[in-house]
């Protein structure tokens, strides 16, 4: 029985004539597709310009004359009453209404209008055969955090049961937990694992540390999917040699769903069927392939809501074999807004800190977890997880790794912590900047 296909029919997202739509832009040729992008990118546009008051005024024009013309949305421009941003004909009601978990800093509700959604899900659905999983049949253990009130608790609790998904709660990550985790792999045949990379990390690194192999306590197995957070090649290594299973990265936003996925090359595929994007520079200017700048993205299909060169937080860079039809991404670098400004006016991107202190605090090998924080301009604060306090060789090693990676002069505080802090969605953010 295909479940998954059901409910969303059930809740009245076409996903047939989604997945119809789906096969028939894959089948466009590599030579006409940038007429399809250029030809569905206006449509869009002169859409919204029609029925969506809100973009009209965001416009600040009546006509759409080219494209470098659109202006570029932030996610600040968003940060107003549902209402009053959604086209005429549409309301909560007829909509999929979502909230972004406020990761990059800006919070905020938005709709997609029915087959927009049901486009979005297909588009899952084609990526996961990739890897030979099933969405109406393939069972998920799923890494991720869960609302504590009543309604939401139950709500996510119904929809995972529909969609064949069994919640691992990522806000306990103790050691008695993931013995609690572990047993639930031996009792069930989870085909699949899905969630947050760093509580994927830290239950492989409990799996490493007791020497045990995820593959042979849950012999159905197949894959680990790690999304939402930075995903770095030694933990990736970690994970496959702990799991026992090759590792797949995505990366998505819920205001916009699937914008890439790995394939079996490890080609992170950017899904160039229902979105459009762009690396651009400061000016707003689209940048060639193979240079960083700012990712910004046009939502094809959504009527209910703009999201048209939507810059989603990130920065990262389309590789240079990258085409119209199969964009590429290279790499993705973080998030525009986690830069250091150091006192001396140097601005530093927030995950170098991260990269030079990872590879000498994991030394150790106590270490589960850590997060930098920017306190003041020239101070820093290093929030860890471990059996023991760094020694002062450690504190040494990091302070010269900083100097030479970041610059001088700069003070680091260190804390042991029981637990880190994540977002109400479970994340865990690597570095935060609070200046």
């Amino acid at each position: 029985m295909n479940w998954f296909k059901i409910s969303l029919q059930l809740n009245k997202f076409p996903i047939n004539r989604a997945q119809k739509l789906l096969r028939e832009i894959q089948k466009l040729p590599e030579e006409g597709y940038r007429e399809y992008l250029e030809k569905q990118r206006k449509e869009i546009v002169e859409y919204h310009l029609i029925h969506n008051p809100f973009y009209q005024k965001f416009f600040g024009n009546k006509y759409f004359n080219s494209w470098e013309e659109v202006p570029v949305m932030q996610k600040s421009d968003l940060q107003r009453p549902l209402k009053e941003r959604l086209s005429n004909s549409f309301s909560k009601s007829n909509s999929y209404v979502g909230k972004t978990s406020g990761s990059s800093g800006h919070p905020f509700i938005f709709a997609k209008d029915r087959f927009c959604h049901a486009l979005t899900w297909a588009e899952f659905i084609d990526r996961y055969h990739w890897i030979d999983i099933n969405l109406n049949q393939s069972l998920q253990a799923r890494f991720y955090g869960i609302p504590l009130d009543f309604y939401g608790n139950m709500t996510e609790r119904f929809k995972d049961r529909v969609s064949l998904r069994r919640r691992f709660n990522v806000f306990d990550l103790s050691e008695k937990k993931m013995l609690e985790f572990l047993e639930r792999f031996r009792k069930s045949k989870f085909d699949y694992v899905n969630g947050y990379t760093s509580a994927i990390v830290l239950f492989a690194k409990y799996l490493e540390k007791h020497q045990f192999i995820l593959k042979e306590i849950c012999p159905s197995l197949k894959v680990c999917i790690v999304t939402s957070e930075k995903l770095f090649d030694n933990d990736r290594t970690l994970i496959e040699r702990s799991f026992g299973v090759p590792v797949v990265n995505e990366y998505g936003a819920s205001e916009v769903g699937l914008i890439s996925f790995e394939n079996s090359s490890k080609e992170w595929i950017v899904n160039s069927e229902g979105l459009f994007i762009e690396i651009l520079d400061e000016n707003n200017r689209v940048l060639p392939f193979g240079e960083e700048g700012r990712i910004v993205i046009t939502s094809l299909y959504n009527k209910a809501h703009p999201m048209i060169r939507y810059e989603i937080g990130d920065t990262g860079t389309l590789c240079r074999s990258s085409t119209w039809k199969r964009p590429v991404l290279e790499n993705l670098t973080g998030r525009t807004n986690d830069v250091a400004r150091l006192a001396n006016g140097k601005v530093v991107p927030g995950l170098t800190f991260y990269y030079v202190t990872k590879s000498i605090i994991e030394d150790a090998g106590s270490i589960k977890e850590f997060v930098i924080i920017q306190t003041e301009p020239d101070t820093f604060k290093i929030e860890y997880v471990s059996e023991k306090e760094f020694t002062l060789l450690q504190h040494q090693k990091i302070l010269a790794a900083i100097e030479t990676f970041v610059g001088k002069d700069l003070k680091v505080n260190f804390e042991r912590m029981d637990v880190l802090v994540r977002n109400k969605s479970g994340k865990l953010k690597q570095f935060t900047s609070l200046i």
